[in-house]
């Protein structure tokens, strides 16, 4: 829905403008405080000025441990299937499978096949291309090297919202993979007591709620991948190598299907890889490098908060649950073709396939089986080593991840989009509810009175500071939208919000051309002491889907969801979505407000101060 005009802007007679400023020591203006609920002479007062440093035992206000239960996988409406069933039921039909092949393979019609059919399609051309260039090995070693962090991170990530969904309303008991216990009946159960904890050596860092962290580890990475991953795919096509890598002949069916029977009967033909792989490996390699990776980025993309409001007519069909599904089930197949590499490369000539891999010689000798060795020394350094690096340089992790991803992340806020992506028919019925909810004092006695004497301070370095009560914030140009919201944890919901375009708070209190960054302060505080506030840039305030909400599904805002007023900007994930907002001001940056690093999260717990992906 576009903007409706209740009021027009210039109609200002009720609201409270404040001339006799008071100057703040970075040479910003201050409203004078109002009548009503304490007022501090600027928000900054109650604000934590410390910014952590390591992760320790009172990092995140010491929150608990909480493990969660082995993976699950919904069957019908209410079942749970116990994945780790899985173990004892592969290990059955492995034992079958191996039974039934032997057995095939005593056919006769089955044996020709496999005489016919012996497992390999040649490509034309590679005896001439015989052999594993040096690059090959180089990549394959980068490969995986960046695959540890990227894995580990992303378990990191999803344990911080244990459950997956095919929808985007992210229900409770809709979501068709858990590793947590059923969601509690408690209304104000929140998304951040819902997250578990992982062994430091499986998550990246495995520590409850260390999304932030896990994060920069996850993207950061993943450029390095994706980078690895362009030159890779140049190579292989300017050098011809693809070829190795890519069905050519209708032929690789039935050769795989008899390289299948061949492996399951224990009884492996001679495999010479140095001219060209069996079709089984062909059409596992080609899954892997052209489907897998592939879909593992577009995938991530579609979690975005600012492509899929931009790109409307993707994302309304390719939501983010899906996405983030899709992506872990990439994650199942990464894992698997991990496992099953590994485990043929050992079984089948071990040390002729270190050779090719790492030293390019078709020999069996124990050249390449050291380099392997010193290769995997380094991979468990790094396996071992990074969750203890985290902890103890976490501002270093951010910044670094910040370095590598911080491009694409300002790439993605500039693009503004309009209202008109969502009807009423899409709402969800449920949305989560998230942060540390207001204890103070003055807060609940404006929530026992209706809000009867709030105000809303807006200050800072602008020509026209003013404080607006509920009423004059309904007089304003009233908005109305239907949005997603995109949590960080990974969780997702559709509501409708009416408010005040941010746009018409630009226009009334006139900001100085210095201003560029716009802070927002809560009513609550943040897990380590402090009011939890957020900074934005000022160019997203004049998006046409930026506002300050004061309802939510044709109703007020209620206490769990940030009553009186909430902030929504869709380009941002929601943490940046400040609730319970009691003050705004507009300043030159945010290096000298809180920790410095410009949100009370960012601040605390290593979260980014632009979080567009």
């Amino acid at each position: 829905m576009h903007p409706g005009s209740r009021t027009g802007i210039n109609d200002r007679k009720h609201i409270v403008a404040r001339e006799d400023n008071q100057d703040n020591p970075d040479g910003s203006r201050s409203a004078v405080p109002a009548t009503g609920p304490r007022t501090p002479a600027s928000f900054r007062e109650e604000l934590s000025t410390e910014a952590n440093t390591v992760v320790d035992d009172s990092w995140a206000g010491s929150a608990p441990a909480q493990y969660g239960v082995a993976p699950r996988v919904r069957i019908g409406n209410s079942k749970w299937f116990n994945l780790l069933w899985l173990l004892p039921i592969g290990f059955v039909l492995l034992i079958t499978a191996v039974a039934v092949a032997k057995g095939l393979r005593s056919v006769p019609a089955v044996a020709e096949f496999i005489r016919e059919y012996p497992g390999r399609v040649v490509p034309p051309g590679a005896e001439a291309r015989a052999g594993f260039p040096a690059w090959i090995g180089w990549q394959h070693f980068f490969n995986m090297l960046l695959l540890i962090p990227i894995i580990r991170a992303g378990l990191a990530i999803l344990a911080d919202h244990p459950r997956l969904y095919w929808t985007r309303h992210s229900t409770p008991g809709k979501e068709w993979f858990r590793m947590q216990t059923p969601v509690p009946a408690d209304p104000l159960y929140t998304a951040k007591q819902d997250s578990i904890t992982l062994p430091d050596g499986v998550g990246l860092p495995g520590r409850r709620h260390s999304i932030g962290l896990a994060r920069w580890w996850h993207l950061g990475m993943d450029t390095l991948w994706l980078l690895n991953g362009l030159i890779f795919y140049l190579l292989i096509f300017t050098t011809g190598q693809w070829l190795r890598l890519v069905p050519t002949n209708w032929d690789v069916i039935p050769n795989a299907l008899s390289m299948s029977i061949q492996y399951a009967s224990l009884n492996w033909p001679a495999d010479d890889s140095w001219v060209a792989y069996n079709s089984l490996q062909v059409m596992a390699y080609f899954i892997t490098v052209f489907i897998a990776a592939p879909l593992a980025f577009i995938t991530g993309l579609g979690m975005s908060p600012a492509l899929s409001t931009k790109f409307r007519w993707i994302s309304r069909v390719f939501s983010i649950q899906a996405a983030r599904s899709l992506h872990f089930l990439v994650l199942v197949w990464f894992l698997l073709f991990i496992v099953m590499h590994v485990c043929l490369v050992v079984a089948t000539e071990a040390l002729r396939n270190f050779n090719y891999m790492y030293a390019d010689r078709n020999s069996g000798d124990w050249y390449g089986f050291w380099i392997f060795a010193a290769s995997l020394a380094i991979m468990i350094v790094i396996w071992v080593g990074v969750t203890p690096l985290t902890y103890r340089h976490p501002r270093m992790v951010q910044r670094i991840g910040f370095a590598l991803i911080g491009p694409a992340q300002r790439l993605f806020e500039h693009l503004d989009s309009k209202p008109g992506r969502y009807t009423e028919k899409d709402i969800s019925p449920y949305m989560w509810h998230n942060g540390k909810y207001p204890e103070s004092t003055d807060y609940k006695t404006l929530l026992a009175t209706g809000f009867a004497d709030y105000r809303l301070r807006i200050s800072g370095l602008v020509k026209n500071p003013v404080e607006l009560d509920l009423a004059q914030l309904h007089d304003l140009t009233h908005h109305e939208q239907i949005t997603q919201h995109f949590c960080i944890q990974g969780w997702s919901s559709v509501a409708k919000w009416g408010g005040v375009p941010m746009q018409t708070i630009i226009d009334l209190v006139q900001p100085d051309p210095e201003a560029k960054w716009v802070i927002f302060y809560s009513f609550a505080e943040g897990s380590d002491g402090g009011i939890y506030y957020d900074a934005q840039p000022i160019e997203q305030m004049s998006y046409h889907l930026t506002m300050l909400a004061y309802d939510m599904n044709n109703a007020p805002l209620t206490y769990g969801h940030g009553a009186p007023l909430r902030l929504r900007n869709e380009v941002q994930l929601g943490f940046k979505l400040v609730k319970w907002i009691k003050g705004i001001e507009f300043v030159k940056d945010f290096s000298h407000i809180g920790g410095g690093e410009g949100g009370y999260n960012n601040d605390h717990e290593f979260f980014g101060y632009r979080q567009s992906i």
